[in-house]
């Protein structure tokens, strides 16, 4: 018959470590680190290495007390205090904030067990009941009430009506999306530079009445340069751009066509 070892799961090195200062009744404060370092790796060689995931987090705790290990055999560092270093401060702090952390977790779990044995009782109201309203005396209401108060309610009805209204739509009314078809804009394009051979980008771009124009304008320049109707030049660095018909106007037909099927 197989001999079957049963080894406790730990939630992490630093459980781990825990379980080895409760076990050996270890004072957590001056943590014999040859002792619990030689246990921790007997642990270590006992545990399951499929899951290198988990492995990487022991081996790395594994390799921190070996150098804690390691640096109290050397010398003891002085810090700016005049005060000796115990290389095992560091470990310390991190055991008493997981201990805290995990015996909270414990409180938060007894807590969930105890509401959940909690059962609360349904309303159970006559329908009468609930549909029971105070009645109401005109006379108390208006006992004291002057046409003074009156002007004053309502003038404060009147406010909050205001700052309920947006004053850009109470101004210009309802904002409609503004529709342009870029195969009309380049039918306009097409006429323009049949008139003027040669005309500033700066000029025609005064001529949009809205910034939707001027995007779908600049998008027109541009597909008409990639399709070689116009040839684009600019003599200086920031200067205005100058644009010319590159081809005969009766080679617009083309572009005519093209329009007309957008």
């Amino acid at each position: 018959m197989a001999l079957e070892v049963k080894l406790n799961v730990f939630n992490g090195p630093l459980d781990l470590l825990l379980h080895l200062i409760d076990k050996n009744k270890i004072d957590i404060y001056d943590i014999p680190i040859v002792e619990i370092t030689a246990q921790y790796m007997e642990y270590i060689h006992a545990m399951d290495h499929e899951d290198l995931g988990v492995m990487s987090e022991f081996l790395l705790m594994a390799a921190t007390l070996l150098d804690i290990k390691c640096r109290m055999l050397l010398p003891k560092e002085v810090n700016e205090s005049g005060e000796e270093e115990d290389p095992r401060d560091e470990l310390v702090q991190k055991l008493l904030e997981y201990k805290m952390y995990k015996y909270m977790s414990y409180e938060l779990r007894d807590r969930m067990d105890e509401a959940g044995n909690a059962f609360y009782r349904k309303k159970s109201l006559p329908q009468e009941v609930q549909q029971y309203q105070v009645p109401v005396d005109p006379q108390e209401l208006l006992c004291g009430l002057t046409l003074d108060k009156l002007n004053e309610i309502f003038q404060s009805i009147l406010r909050r009506q205001e700052n309920k209204l947006d004053p850009i739509r109470s101004r210009f009314g309802r904002i409609e999306k503004e529709e342009i078809s870029m195969s009309e804009k380049m039918l306009e394009l097409k006429s323009f530079a049949r008139e003027h051979s040669r005309f500033s980008f700066k000029s025609l771009l005064k001529k949009q009445h809205s910034r939707t124009q001027l995007v779908v304008t600049f998008l027109c320049i541009l597909e008409l340069m990639k399709m070689g109707h116009l040839v684009v030049s600019q003599e200086s660095l920031f200067g205005d751009i100058s644009i010319e018909l590159a081809d005969d106007p009766d080679t617009w037909k083309n572009l005519t066509e093209f329009a007309e099927e957008e």
